[in-house]
């Protein structure tokens, strides 16, 4: 790995090619071995030629936007070939707000590689990274102290040299870190991949337009409710009785409604003849 640091990143901050992509979410994806084009291909996106510059893609971004009028997942993304360790990589820009929509593909596009990914969703945020290695998630936290994937610990000692806090509490000794800037200098460090705000700006992007993820099908729902006395409701109600239940509401409320005029008596009960002496 090289020596890149979150200072090497500070203009991310400052730079009006990036300032977008921090405002209104992005996805960067670093792939080894596979060319740009045919990562678009994995992704679903629909060719939609060339474009020069981060100027052209905000744009075509802005136009899907007022076409979906802002709604959905779909995005632009361009991409394009940069040197890197071992060879070359493809690096991947997605104005997406975080969504995840290139979720899907990191498995295949890591395939016989290594996918290097990190992401904002633009105001809150919720800023995340993920490592998948021949198809396989290593390594993904948004908080660095709370990691996750097959080999979550992998890259303590290199996320202890950038300055991330790997204590569960999150308090810290050190200086603070940078976040944003820090997991573009882990990406350089895996990859061995410079990006710059000049690359950004000029670079000559393959364009597609990646489809919204299709939701995935739901078998269940839980419900877990904890009163404000420690009382739990624990209930997992399976999608069967969900839609019978749904179906049998749907029935009542299309039942003709009997309404009863005011000269119409109820139905009185059967006599059973007198009642004895008391």
């Amino acid at each position: 790995m090289n020596s890149a640091t979150a200072h090497d990143y500070a203009w991310i901050h400052t730079s009006s090619a990036f300032g977008y992509a921090l405002d209104v979410g992005y996805t960067l994806t670093l792939v080894r071995g596979v060319a740009p084009g045919a990562a678009l291909a994995v992704m679903d996106a629909e060719p939609h030629g060339t474009c020069t510059g981060t100027e052209e893609l905000i744009e075509l971004q802005q136009t899907l936007f007022e076409e979906t009028d802002y709604s959905g997942e779909a995005c632009v993304a361009g991409a394009f070939s940069v040197p890197g360790e071992g060879g070359d990589w493809t690096l991947i820009l997605q104005f997406d707000g975080g969504a995840g929509s290139w979720s899907r593909s990191l498995v295949p596009l890591s395939t016989g590689g290594r996918a290097v990914v990190h992401s904002t969703n633009g105001g809150k945020p919720i800023d995340l990274f993920h490592w998948y290695e021949d198809g396989e998630l290593r390594t993904t936290f948004e908080w660095a102290s709370s990691r996750e994937g097959s080999t979550p610990d992998d890259l303590n000692s290199v996320l202890r040299e950038l300055g991330f806090d790997l204590d569960e509490d999150e308090t810290g000794t050190g200086t603070p870190i940078d976040t944003k800037a820090g997991v573009f200098a882990l990406a350089e460090r895996m990859t061995g991949v410079r990006v710059t705000e000049d690359q950004l700006r000029t670079a000559e992007y393959q364009v597609g337009h990646v489809p919204e993820e299709p939701a995935e099908e739901w078998t269940a729902i839980v419900i877990d409710i904890t009163d404000a006395n420690g009382g739990r409701l624990y209930k997992e109600v399976s999608r069967t009785d969900v839609e019978t239940a749904m179906a049998r509401s749907r029935i009542e409320a299309e039942a003709p409604m009997v309404v009863r005029g005011p000269s119409q008596s109820p139905p009185q009960p059967a006599t059973q003849g007198p009642l004895p002496d008391q």
